[in-house]
């Protein structure tokens, strides 16, 4: 369950859109963790981020996406944010 002050979202997506995805979604530094899921809803990788954790540190982490996206034909992720600075609402 997520501690308050996180809010949690999800997107459904095709296993070739995922590495991109996640990229996307790291690149935006407010995500606090990434859960990746299967179409029957089970957990593939759950990837918690801290402020700072970037390039070489997240080598492995990319490659063991990529072998799930290979894998994968859909994808849930469930990522948790930090509310306080969650990307502005236009």
């Amino acid at each position: 369950m997520a501690d308050p002050g996180t809010r949690r979202e999800e997107f459904r997506i095709d296993g070739q859109e995922l590495l991109g995805k996640v990229k996307e979604l790291v690149a935006e530094g407010n995500v606090r963790r990434i859960i990746i899921k299967n179409e029957e809803g089970h957990t593939l990788i759950e990837v918690p981020l801290t402020i700072g954790v970037i390039g070489a540190i997240l080598l492995p982490v990319w490659a063991a996406i990529g072998a799930i996206a290979a894998l994968a034909t859909h994808c849930t992720i469930v990522v948790e944010r930090d509310e306080a600075s969650g990307p502005p609402h236009s």
